[in-house]
């Protein structure tokens, strides 16, 4: 193998170790790819998290924002062909060949190379090459493409085991909510968005279930536990998509409300907290439980201009309407 391939490959492993940012990794690897077998268009699909469709996340001469809103399904056309296969696919020749009639958008085909991405879990993508230039598909140059593709799947594999990582690492395992460490970035990253000149009014609920102690002593911590799950899903399933939910600990809850004065956020939690009392939770064994609820909300910057002034204003009224009766909101008057 001559020295400058020998070079690619260390370049490439030293990228792969160095860095999780996978644009990056794989720009560079599609970059030595170019040097060495020159075309009119190259492509590079990643298969979504279903499997059942892949979209394009590069391209040559920067064309994938031309490219971006496509989508091509598993099994269709050239790269679908090579998806669901998980065979590298070479047509010397485009002629009749029926894999290519979608293609035509992307570039005036005469001959095309596929290669998957495969790695230990599966097939994660595909490298498309349009018209290689004559003379350049030797087997030598293919075997070569080969394994610049093989580390682009270890690439995707790397950088998707490391945002699972990142994931667990901000998630309540009960519920599956944004746990408090999360809650504490969140806020922070709030809270610098605030003191800018178009800064808005962030909110904050702090949610407290009645009583729950009732429920581990009458049905025991699993049933407990299931209940905890089931108020974090409904939870999300009331709040607003740019809002987010997160478990503080035991049976309390938090939510954060970007962009929402004071009054927003009052009407908005009060609606949430009727709506969460009125649901019927369908547990297990066929047992149907219904919660209760103390809610106290802060504003910034109204209740303060730090995470911690936020966090006990919140607390401070959950706590006054456990004091006053429960199943209720206050916020500031």
């Amino acid at each position: 193998m001559p020295l400058e391939d020998l070079l690619i490959f260390h370049q490439v492993a030293r990228s792969l170790n160095s860095s999780f940012d996978l644009d990056t990794i794989l720009r560079t690897i599609l970059e030595h790819m170019e040097r060495m077998i020159r075309a009119d268009l190259w492509t590079l699909l990643i298969l979504n998290e279903d499997r059942t469709e892949l979209r394009y996340v590069l391209a040559s001469d920067g064309k994938e924002k031309d490219l971006g809103e496509l989508r091509v399904r598993i099994g269709e056309g050239v790269a679908g062909w090579v998806a669901q296969h998980g065979e590298s696919l070479i047509v010397p020749e485009a002629g009749n060949d029926p894999r290519l009639r979608n293609e035509g958008a992307l570039a005036a085909i005469r001959s095309v190379v596929a290669l998957p991405l495969r790695g230990r879990k599966g097939t994660h993508g595909v490298i498309e090459i349009f018209n290689p230039e004559s003379g350049q598909l030797s087997d030598y140059s293919i075997a070569f493409l080969h394994i610049l593709a093989d580390h682009a799947a270890i690439a995707i594999e790397n950088s998707r085991d490391v945002a699972r990582i990142q994931q667990l690492s901000i998630t309540d395992d009960c519920t599956g909510l944004y746990n408090v460490r999360h809650l504490y970035e969140a806020l922070g990253h709030e809270f610098k968005q605030l003191t800018s000149p178009k800064g808005h009014p962030l909110s904050l609920a702090f949610l407290d279930l009645d009583h729950f102690k009732r429920i581990n002593d009458l049905h025991g911590h699993l049933i407990g536990s299931e209940l905890l799950n089931r108020v974090g899903i409904e939870l999300r399933s009331l709040t607003r998509s740019r809002d987010l939910c997160f478990r503080y600990g035991g049976d309390e809850f938090a939510i954060m409300m970007p962009e929402t004065s004071s009054g927003e956020a009052f009407a908005l939690t009060k609606q949430l907290l009727s709506r969460l009392m009125s649901h019927r939770f369908n547990m297990s064994e066929e047992l149907v439980l219904t919660v209760s609820a103390s809610v106290g909300v802060a504003t910034a910057p109204e209740d303060g201009m730090t995470v911690h002034d936020l966090i006990a204003a919140a607390d401070k009224r959950m706590y006054a309407v456990k004091e006053n009766g429960r199943g209720k909101v206050y916020a500031r008057s």
